[in-house]
């Protein structure tokens, strides 16, 4: 029989969602701050490019990533051209530990139009890598908005090497991976609560156990899963939205994982589908030149959290419930038919 969902609801989640506010871009007093620590950790020069133009590369993204190089190799190139200096900004944010999950080949999009960084180094590299010039293993700043990171030189705009392969699985980039335990559920909760995703985090510790994954199942019986997690201050207007908390949380997370190397893969223009736990519901994610979206929502902090079953993407905003599809072709791949979410009319196996 189908368990029936509850959700809880702590006193410490009711806190979070009533003290947010929204966020519609880069702070000011971030830029301030990111551009005081370059100055007084040696990047003297990239802290004079960043005020100099954060206005016209960071005011319509919510987060992102500079890699800087060393004011001596500044000094011996001179200074930058502004489309080198938009190469190496990103609109998406990465934590050490998320750019050391990429894997080689892996795309990274940057501002400069149709233009990406590329990770270079391999799993058993014992430093990162992108466009083979080292990346420092720890950002220089990150305030979970922006993260700053050194590299030994500046990256070569035209660097190409070939496509990464093809993820394995489905071929639709939404692959179904067995393994899992809930020591990974604890793990990636402590990451979103460091980097400002504290609701989500709390909805994950609730829910999960409701989603299949039961202490009795084995390890080859869980299958991966894929989770949007919207930043805390655009949670606010949930605060007091009590019955809408099982849509919020199930609509979410897809059954099978999806990662930064399979988004960057999606054909320009293009849609991925995937059904999500919320019955009928699906995520559409596009990919428009370096915009990542998960129906219109941006993609701004991929793979925050990262385990060989688990992937966790920061998304802009709430991914909002239009319009529930009720009829889905029965010849779907069976990595993009939605899964009956706890307490459905359903059980597991579809039966009634």
């Amino acid at each position: 029989m189908a368990k029936n969902p509850r959700i809880l609801i702590p006193l410490t989640l009711l806190l979070i969602l009533t003290i947010l506010s929204p966020i519609t871009a880069i702070p000011p007093e971030t830029l301030t701050n990111a551009a005081e620590t370059l100055q007084n950790s040696g990047y003297i020069a990239m802290s004079l490019t960043l005020n100099e133009n954060a206005n016209s590369l960071l005011s319509e993204t919510t987060s992102a990533t500079i890699f800087a190089p060393p004011d001596l190799i500044f000094a011996h190139f001179g200074q930058p051209s502004l489309s080198l200096v938009q190469y190496h900004f990103s609109p998406l944010i990465f934590s050490s530990s998320s750019l050391r999950s990429l894997i080689t080949r892996t795309r990274i999009p940057t501002m400069l139009s149709d233009h990406y960084l590329v990770i270079t180094s391999t799993s058993s590299s014992n430093h990162i890598s992108i466009n083979n010039v080292r990346v420092t293993d720890s950002p220089v700043f990150d305030d979970g908005i922006l993260a700053v990171y050194g590299v030994e030189n500046f990256f070569d705009p035209d660097f190409r090497v070939a496509d990464a392969p093809a993820p394995n699985g489905g071929g639709n980039g939404c692959r179904k991976v067995n393994g899992g335990d809930h020591g990974a559920f604890h793990d990636a909760g402590n990451v979103l609560i460091s980097r400002g995703y504290s609701v989500m985090a709390s909805f994950l510790n609730l829910q999960l156990l409701g989603l299949g994954f039961e202490e009795s199942q084995s390890q080859s019986q869980r299958n991966g899963l894929t989770i949007f997690a919207p930043v805390d201050e655009v949670m606010v207007d949930y605060s007091d939205r009590f019955p809408d908390y099982p849509s919020l949380f199930l609509r979410h997370v897809l059954p099978c994982k999806v990662s930064l190397n399979e988004l960057v893969s999606i054909e320009n223009g293009s849609v991925l589908s995937v059904g999500t736990f919320l019955n009928g519901f699906r995520v559409n994610v596009t990919r428009s030149g370096v915009t990542l979206k998960a129906n219109e929502v941006n993609i701004v902090f991929p793979d925050m959290y990262y385990s060989d079953w688990l992937v966790i993407h920061g998304i802009s905003d709430v991914i909002s419930v239009l319009e529930l599809e009720e009829d889905f072709d029965e010849s779907d791949d069976d990595l993009s038919e939605p899964i009956s979410p706890v307490g459905s009319s359903r059980g597991p196996d579809g039966d009634l």
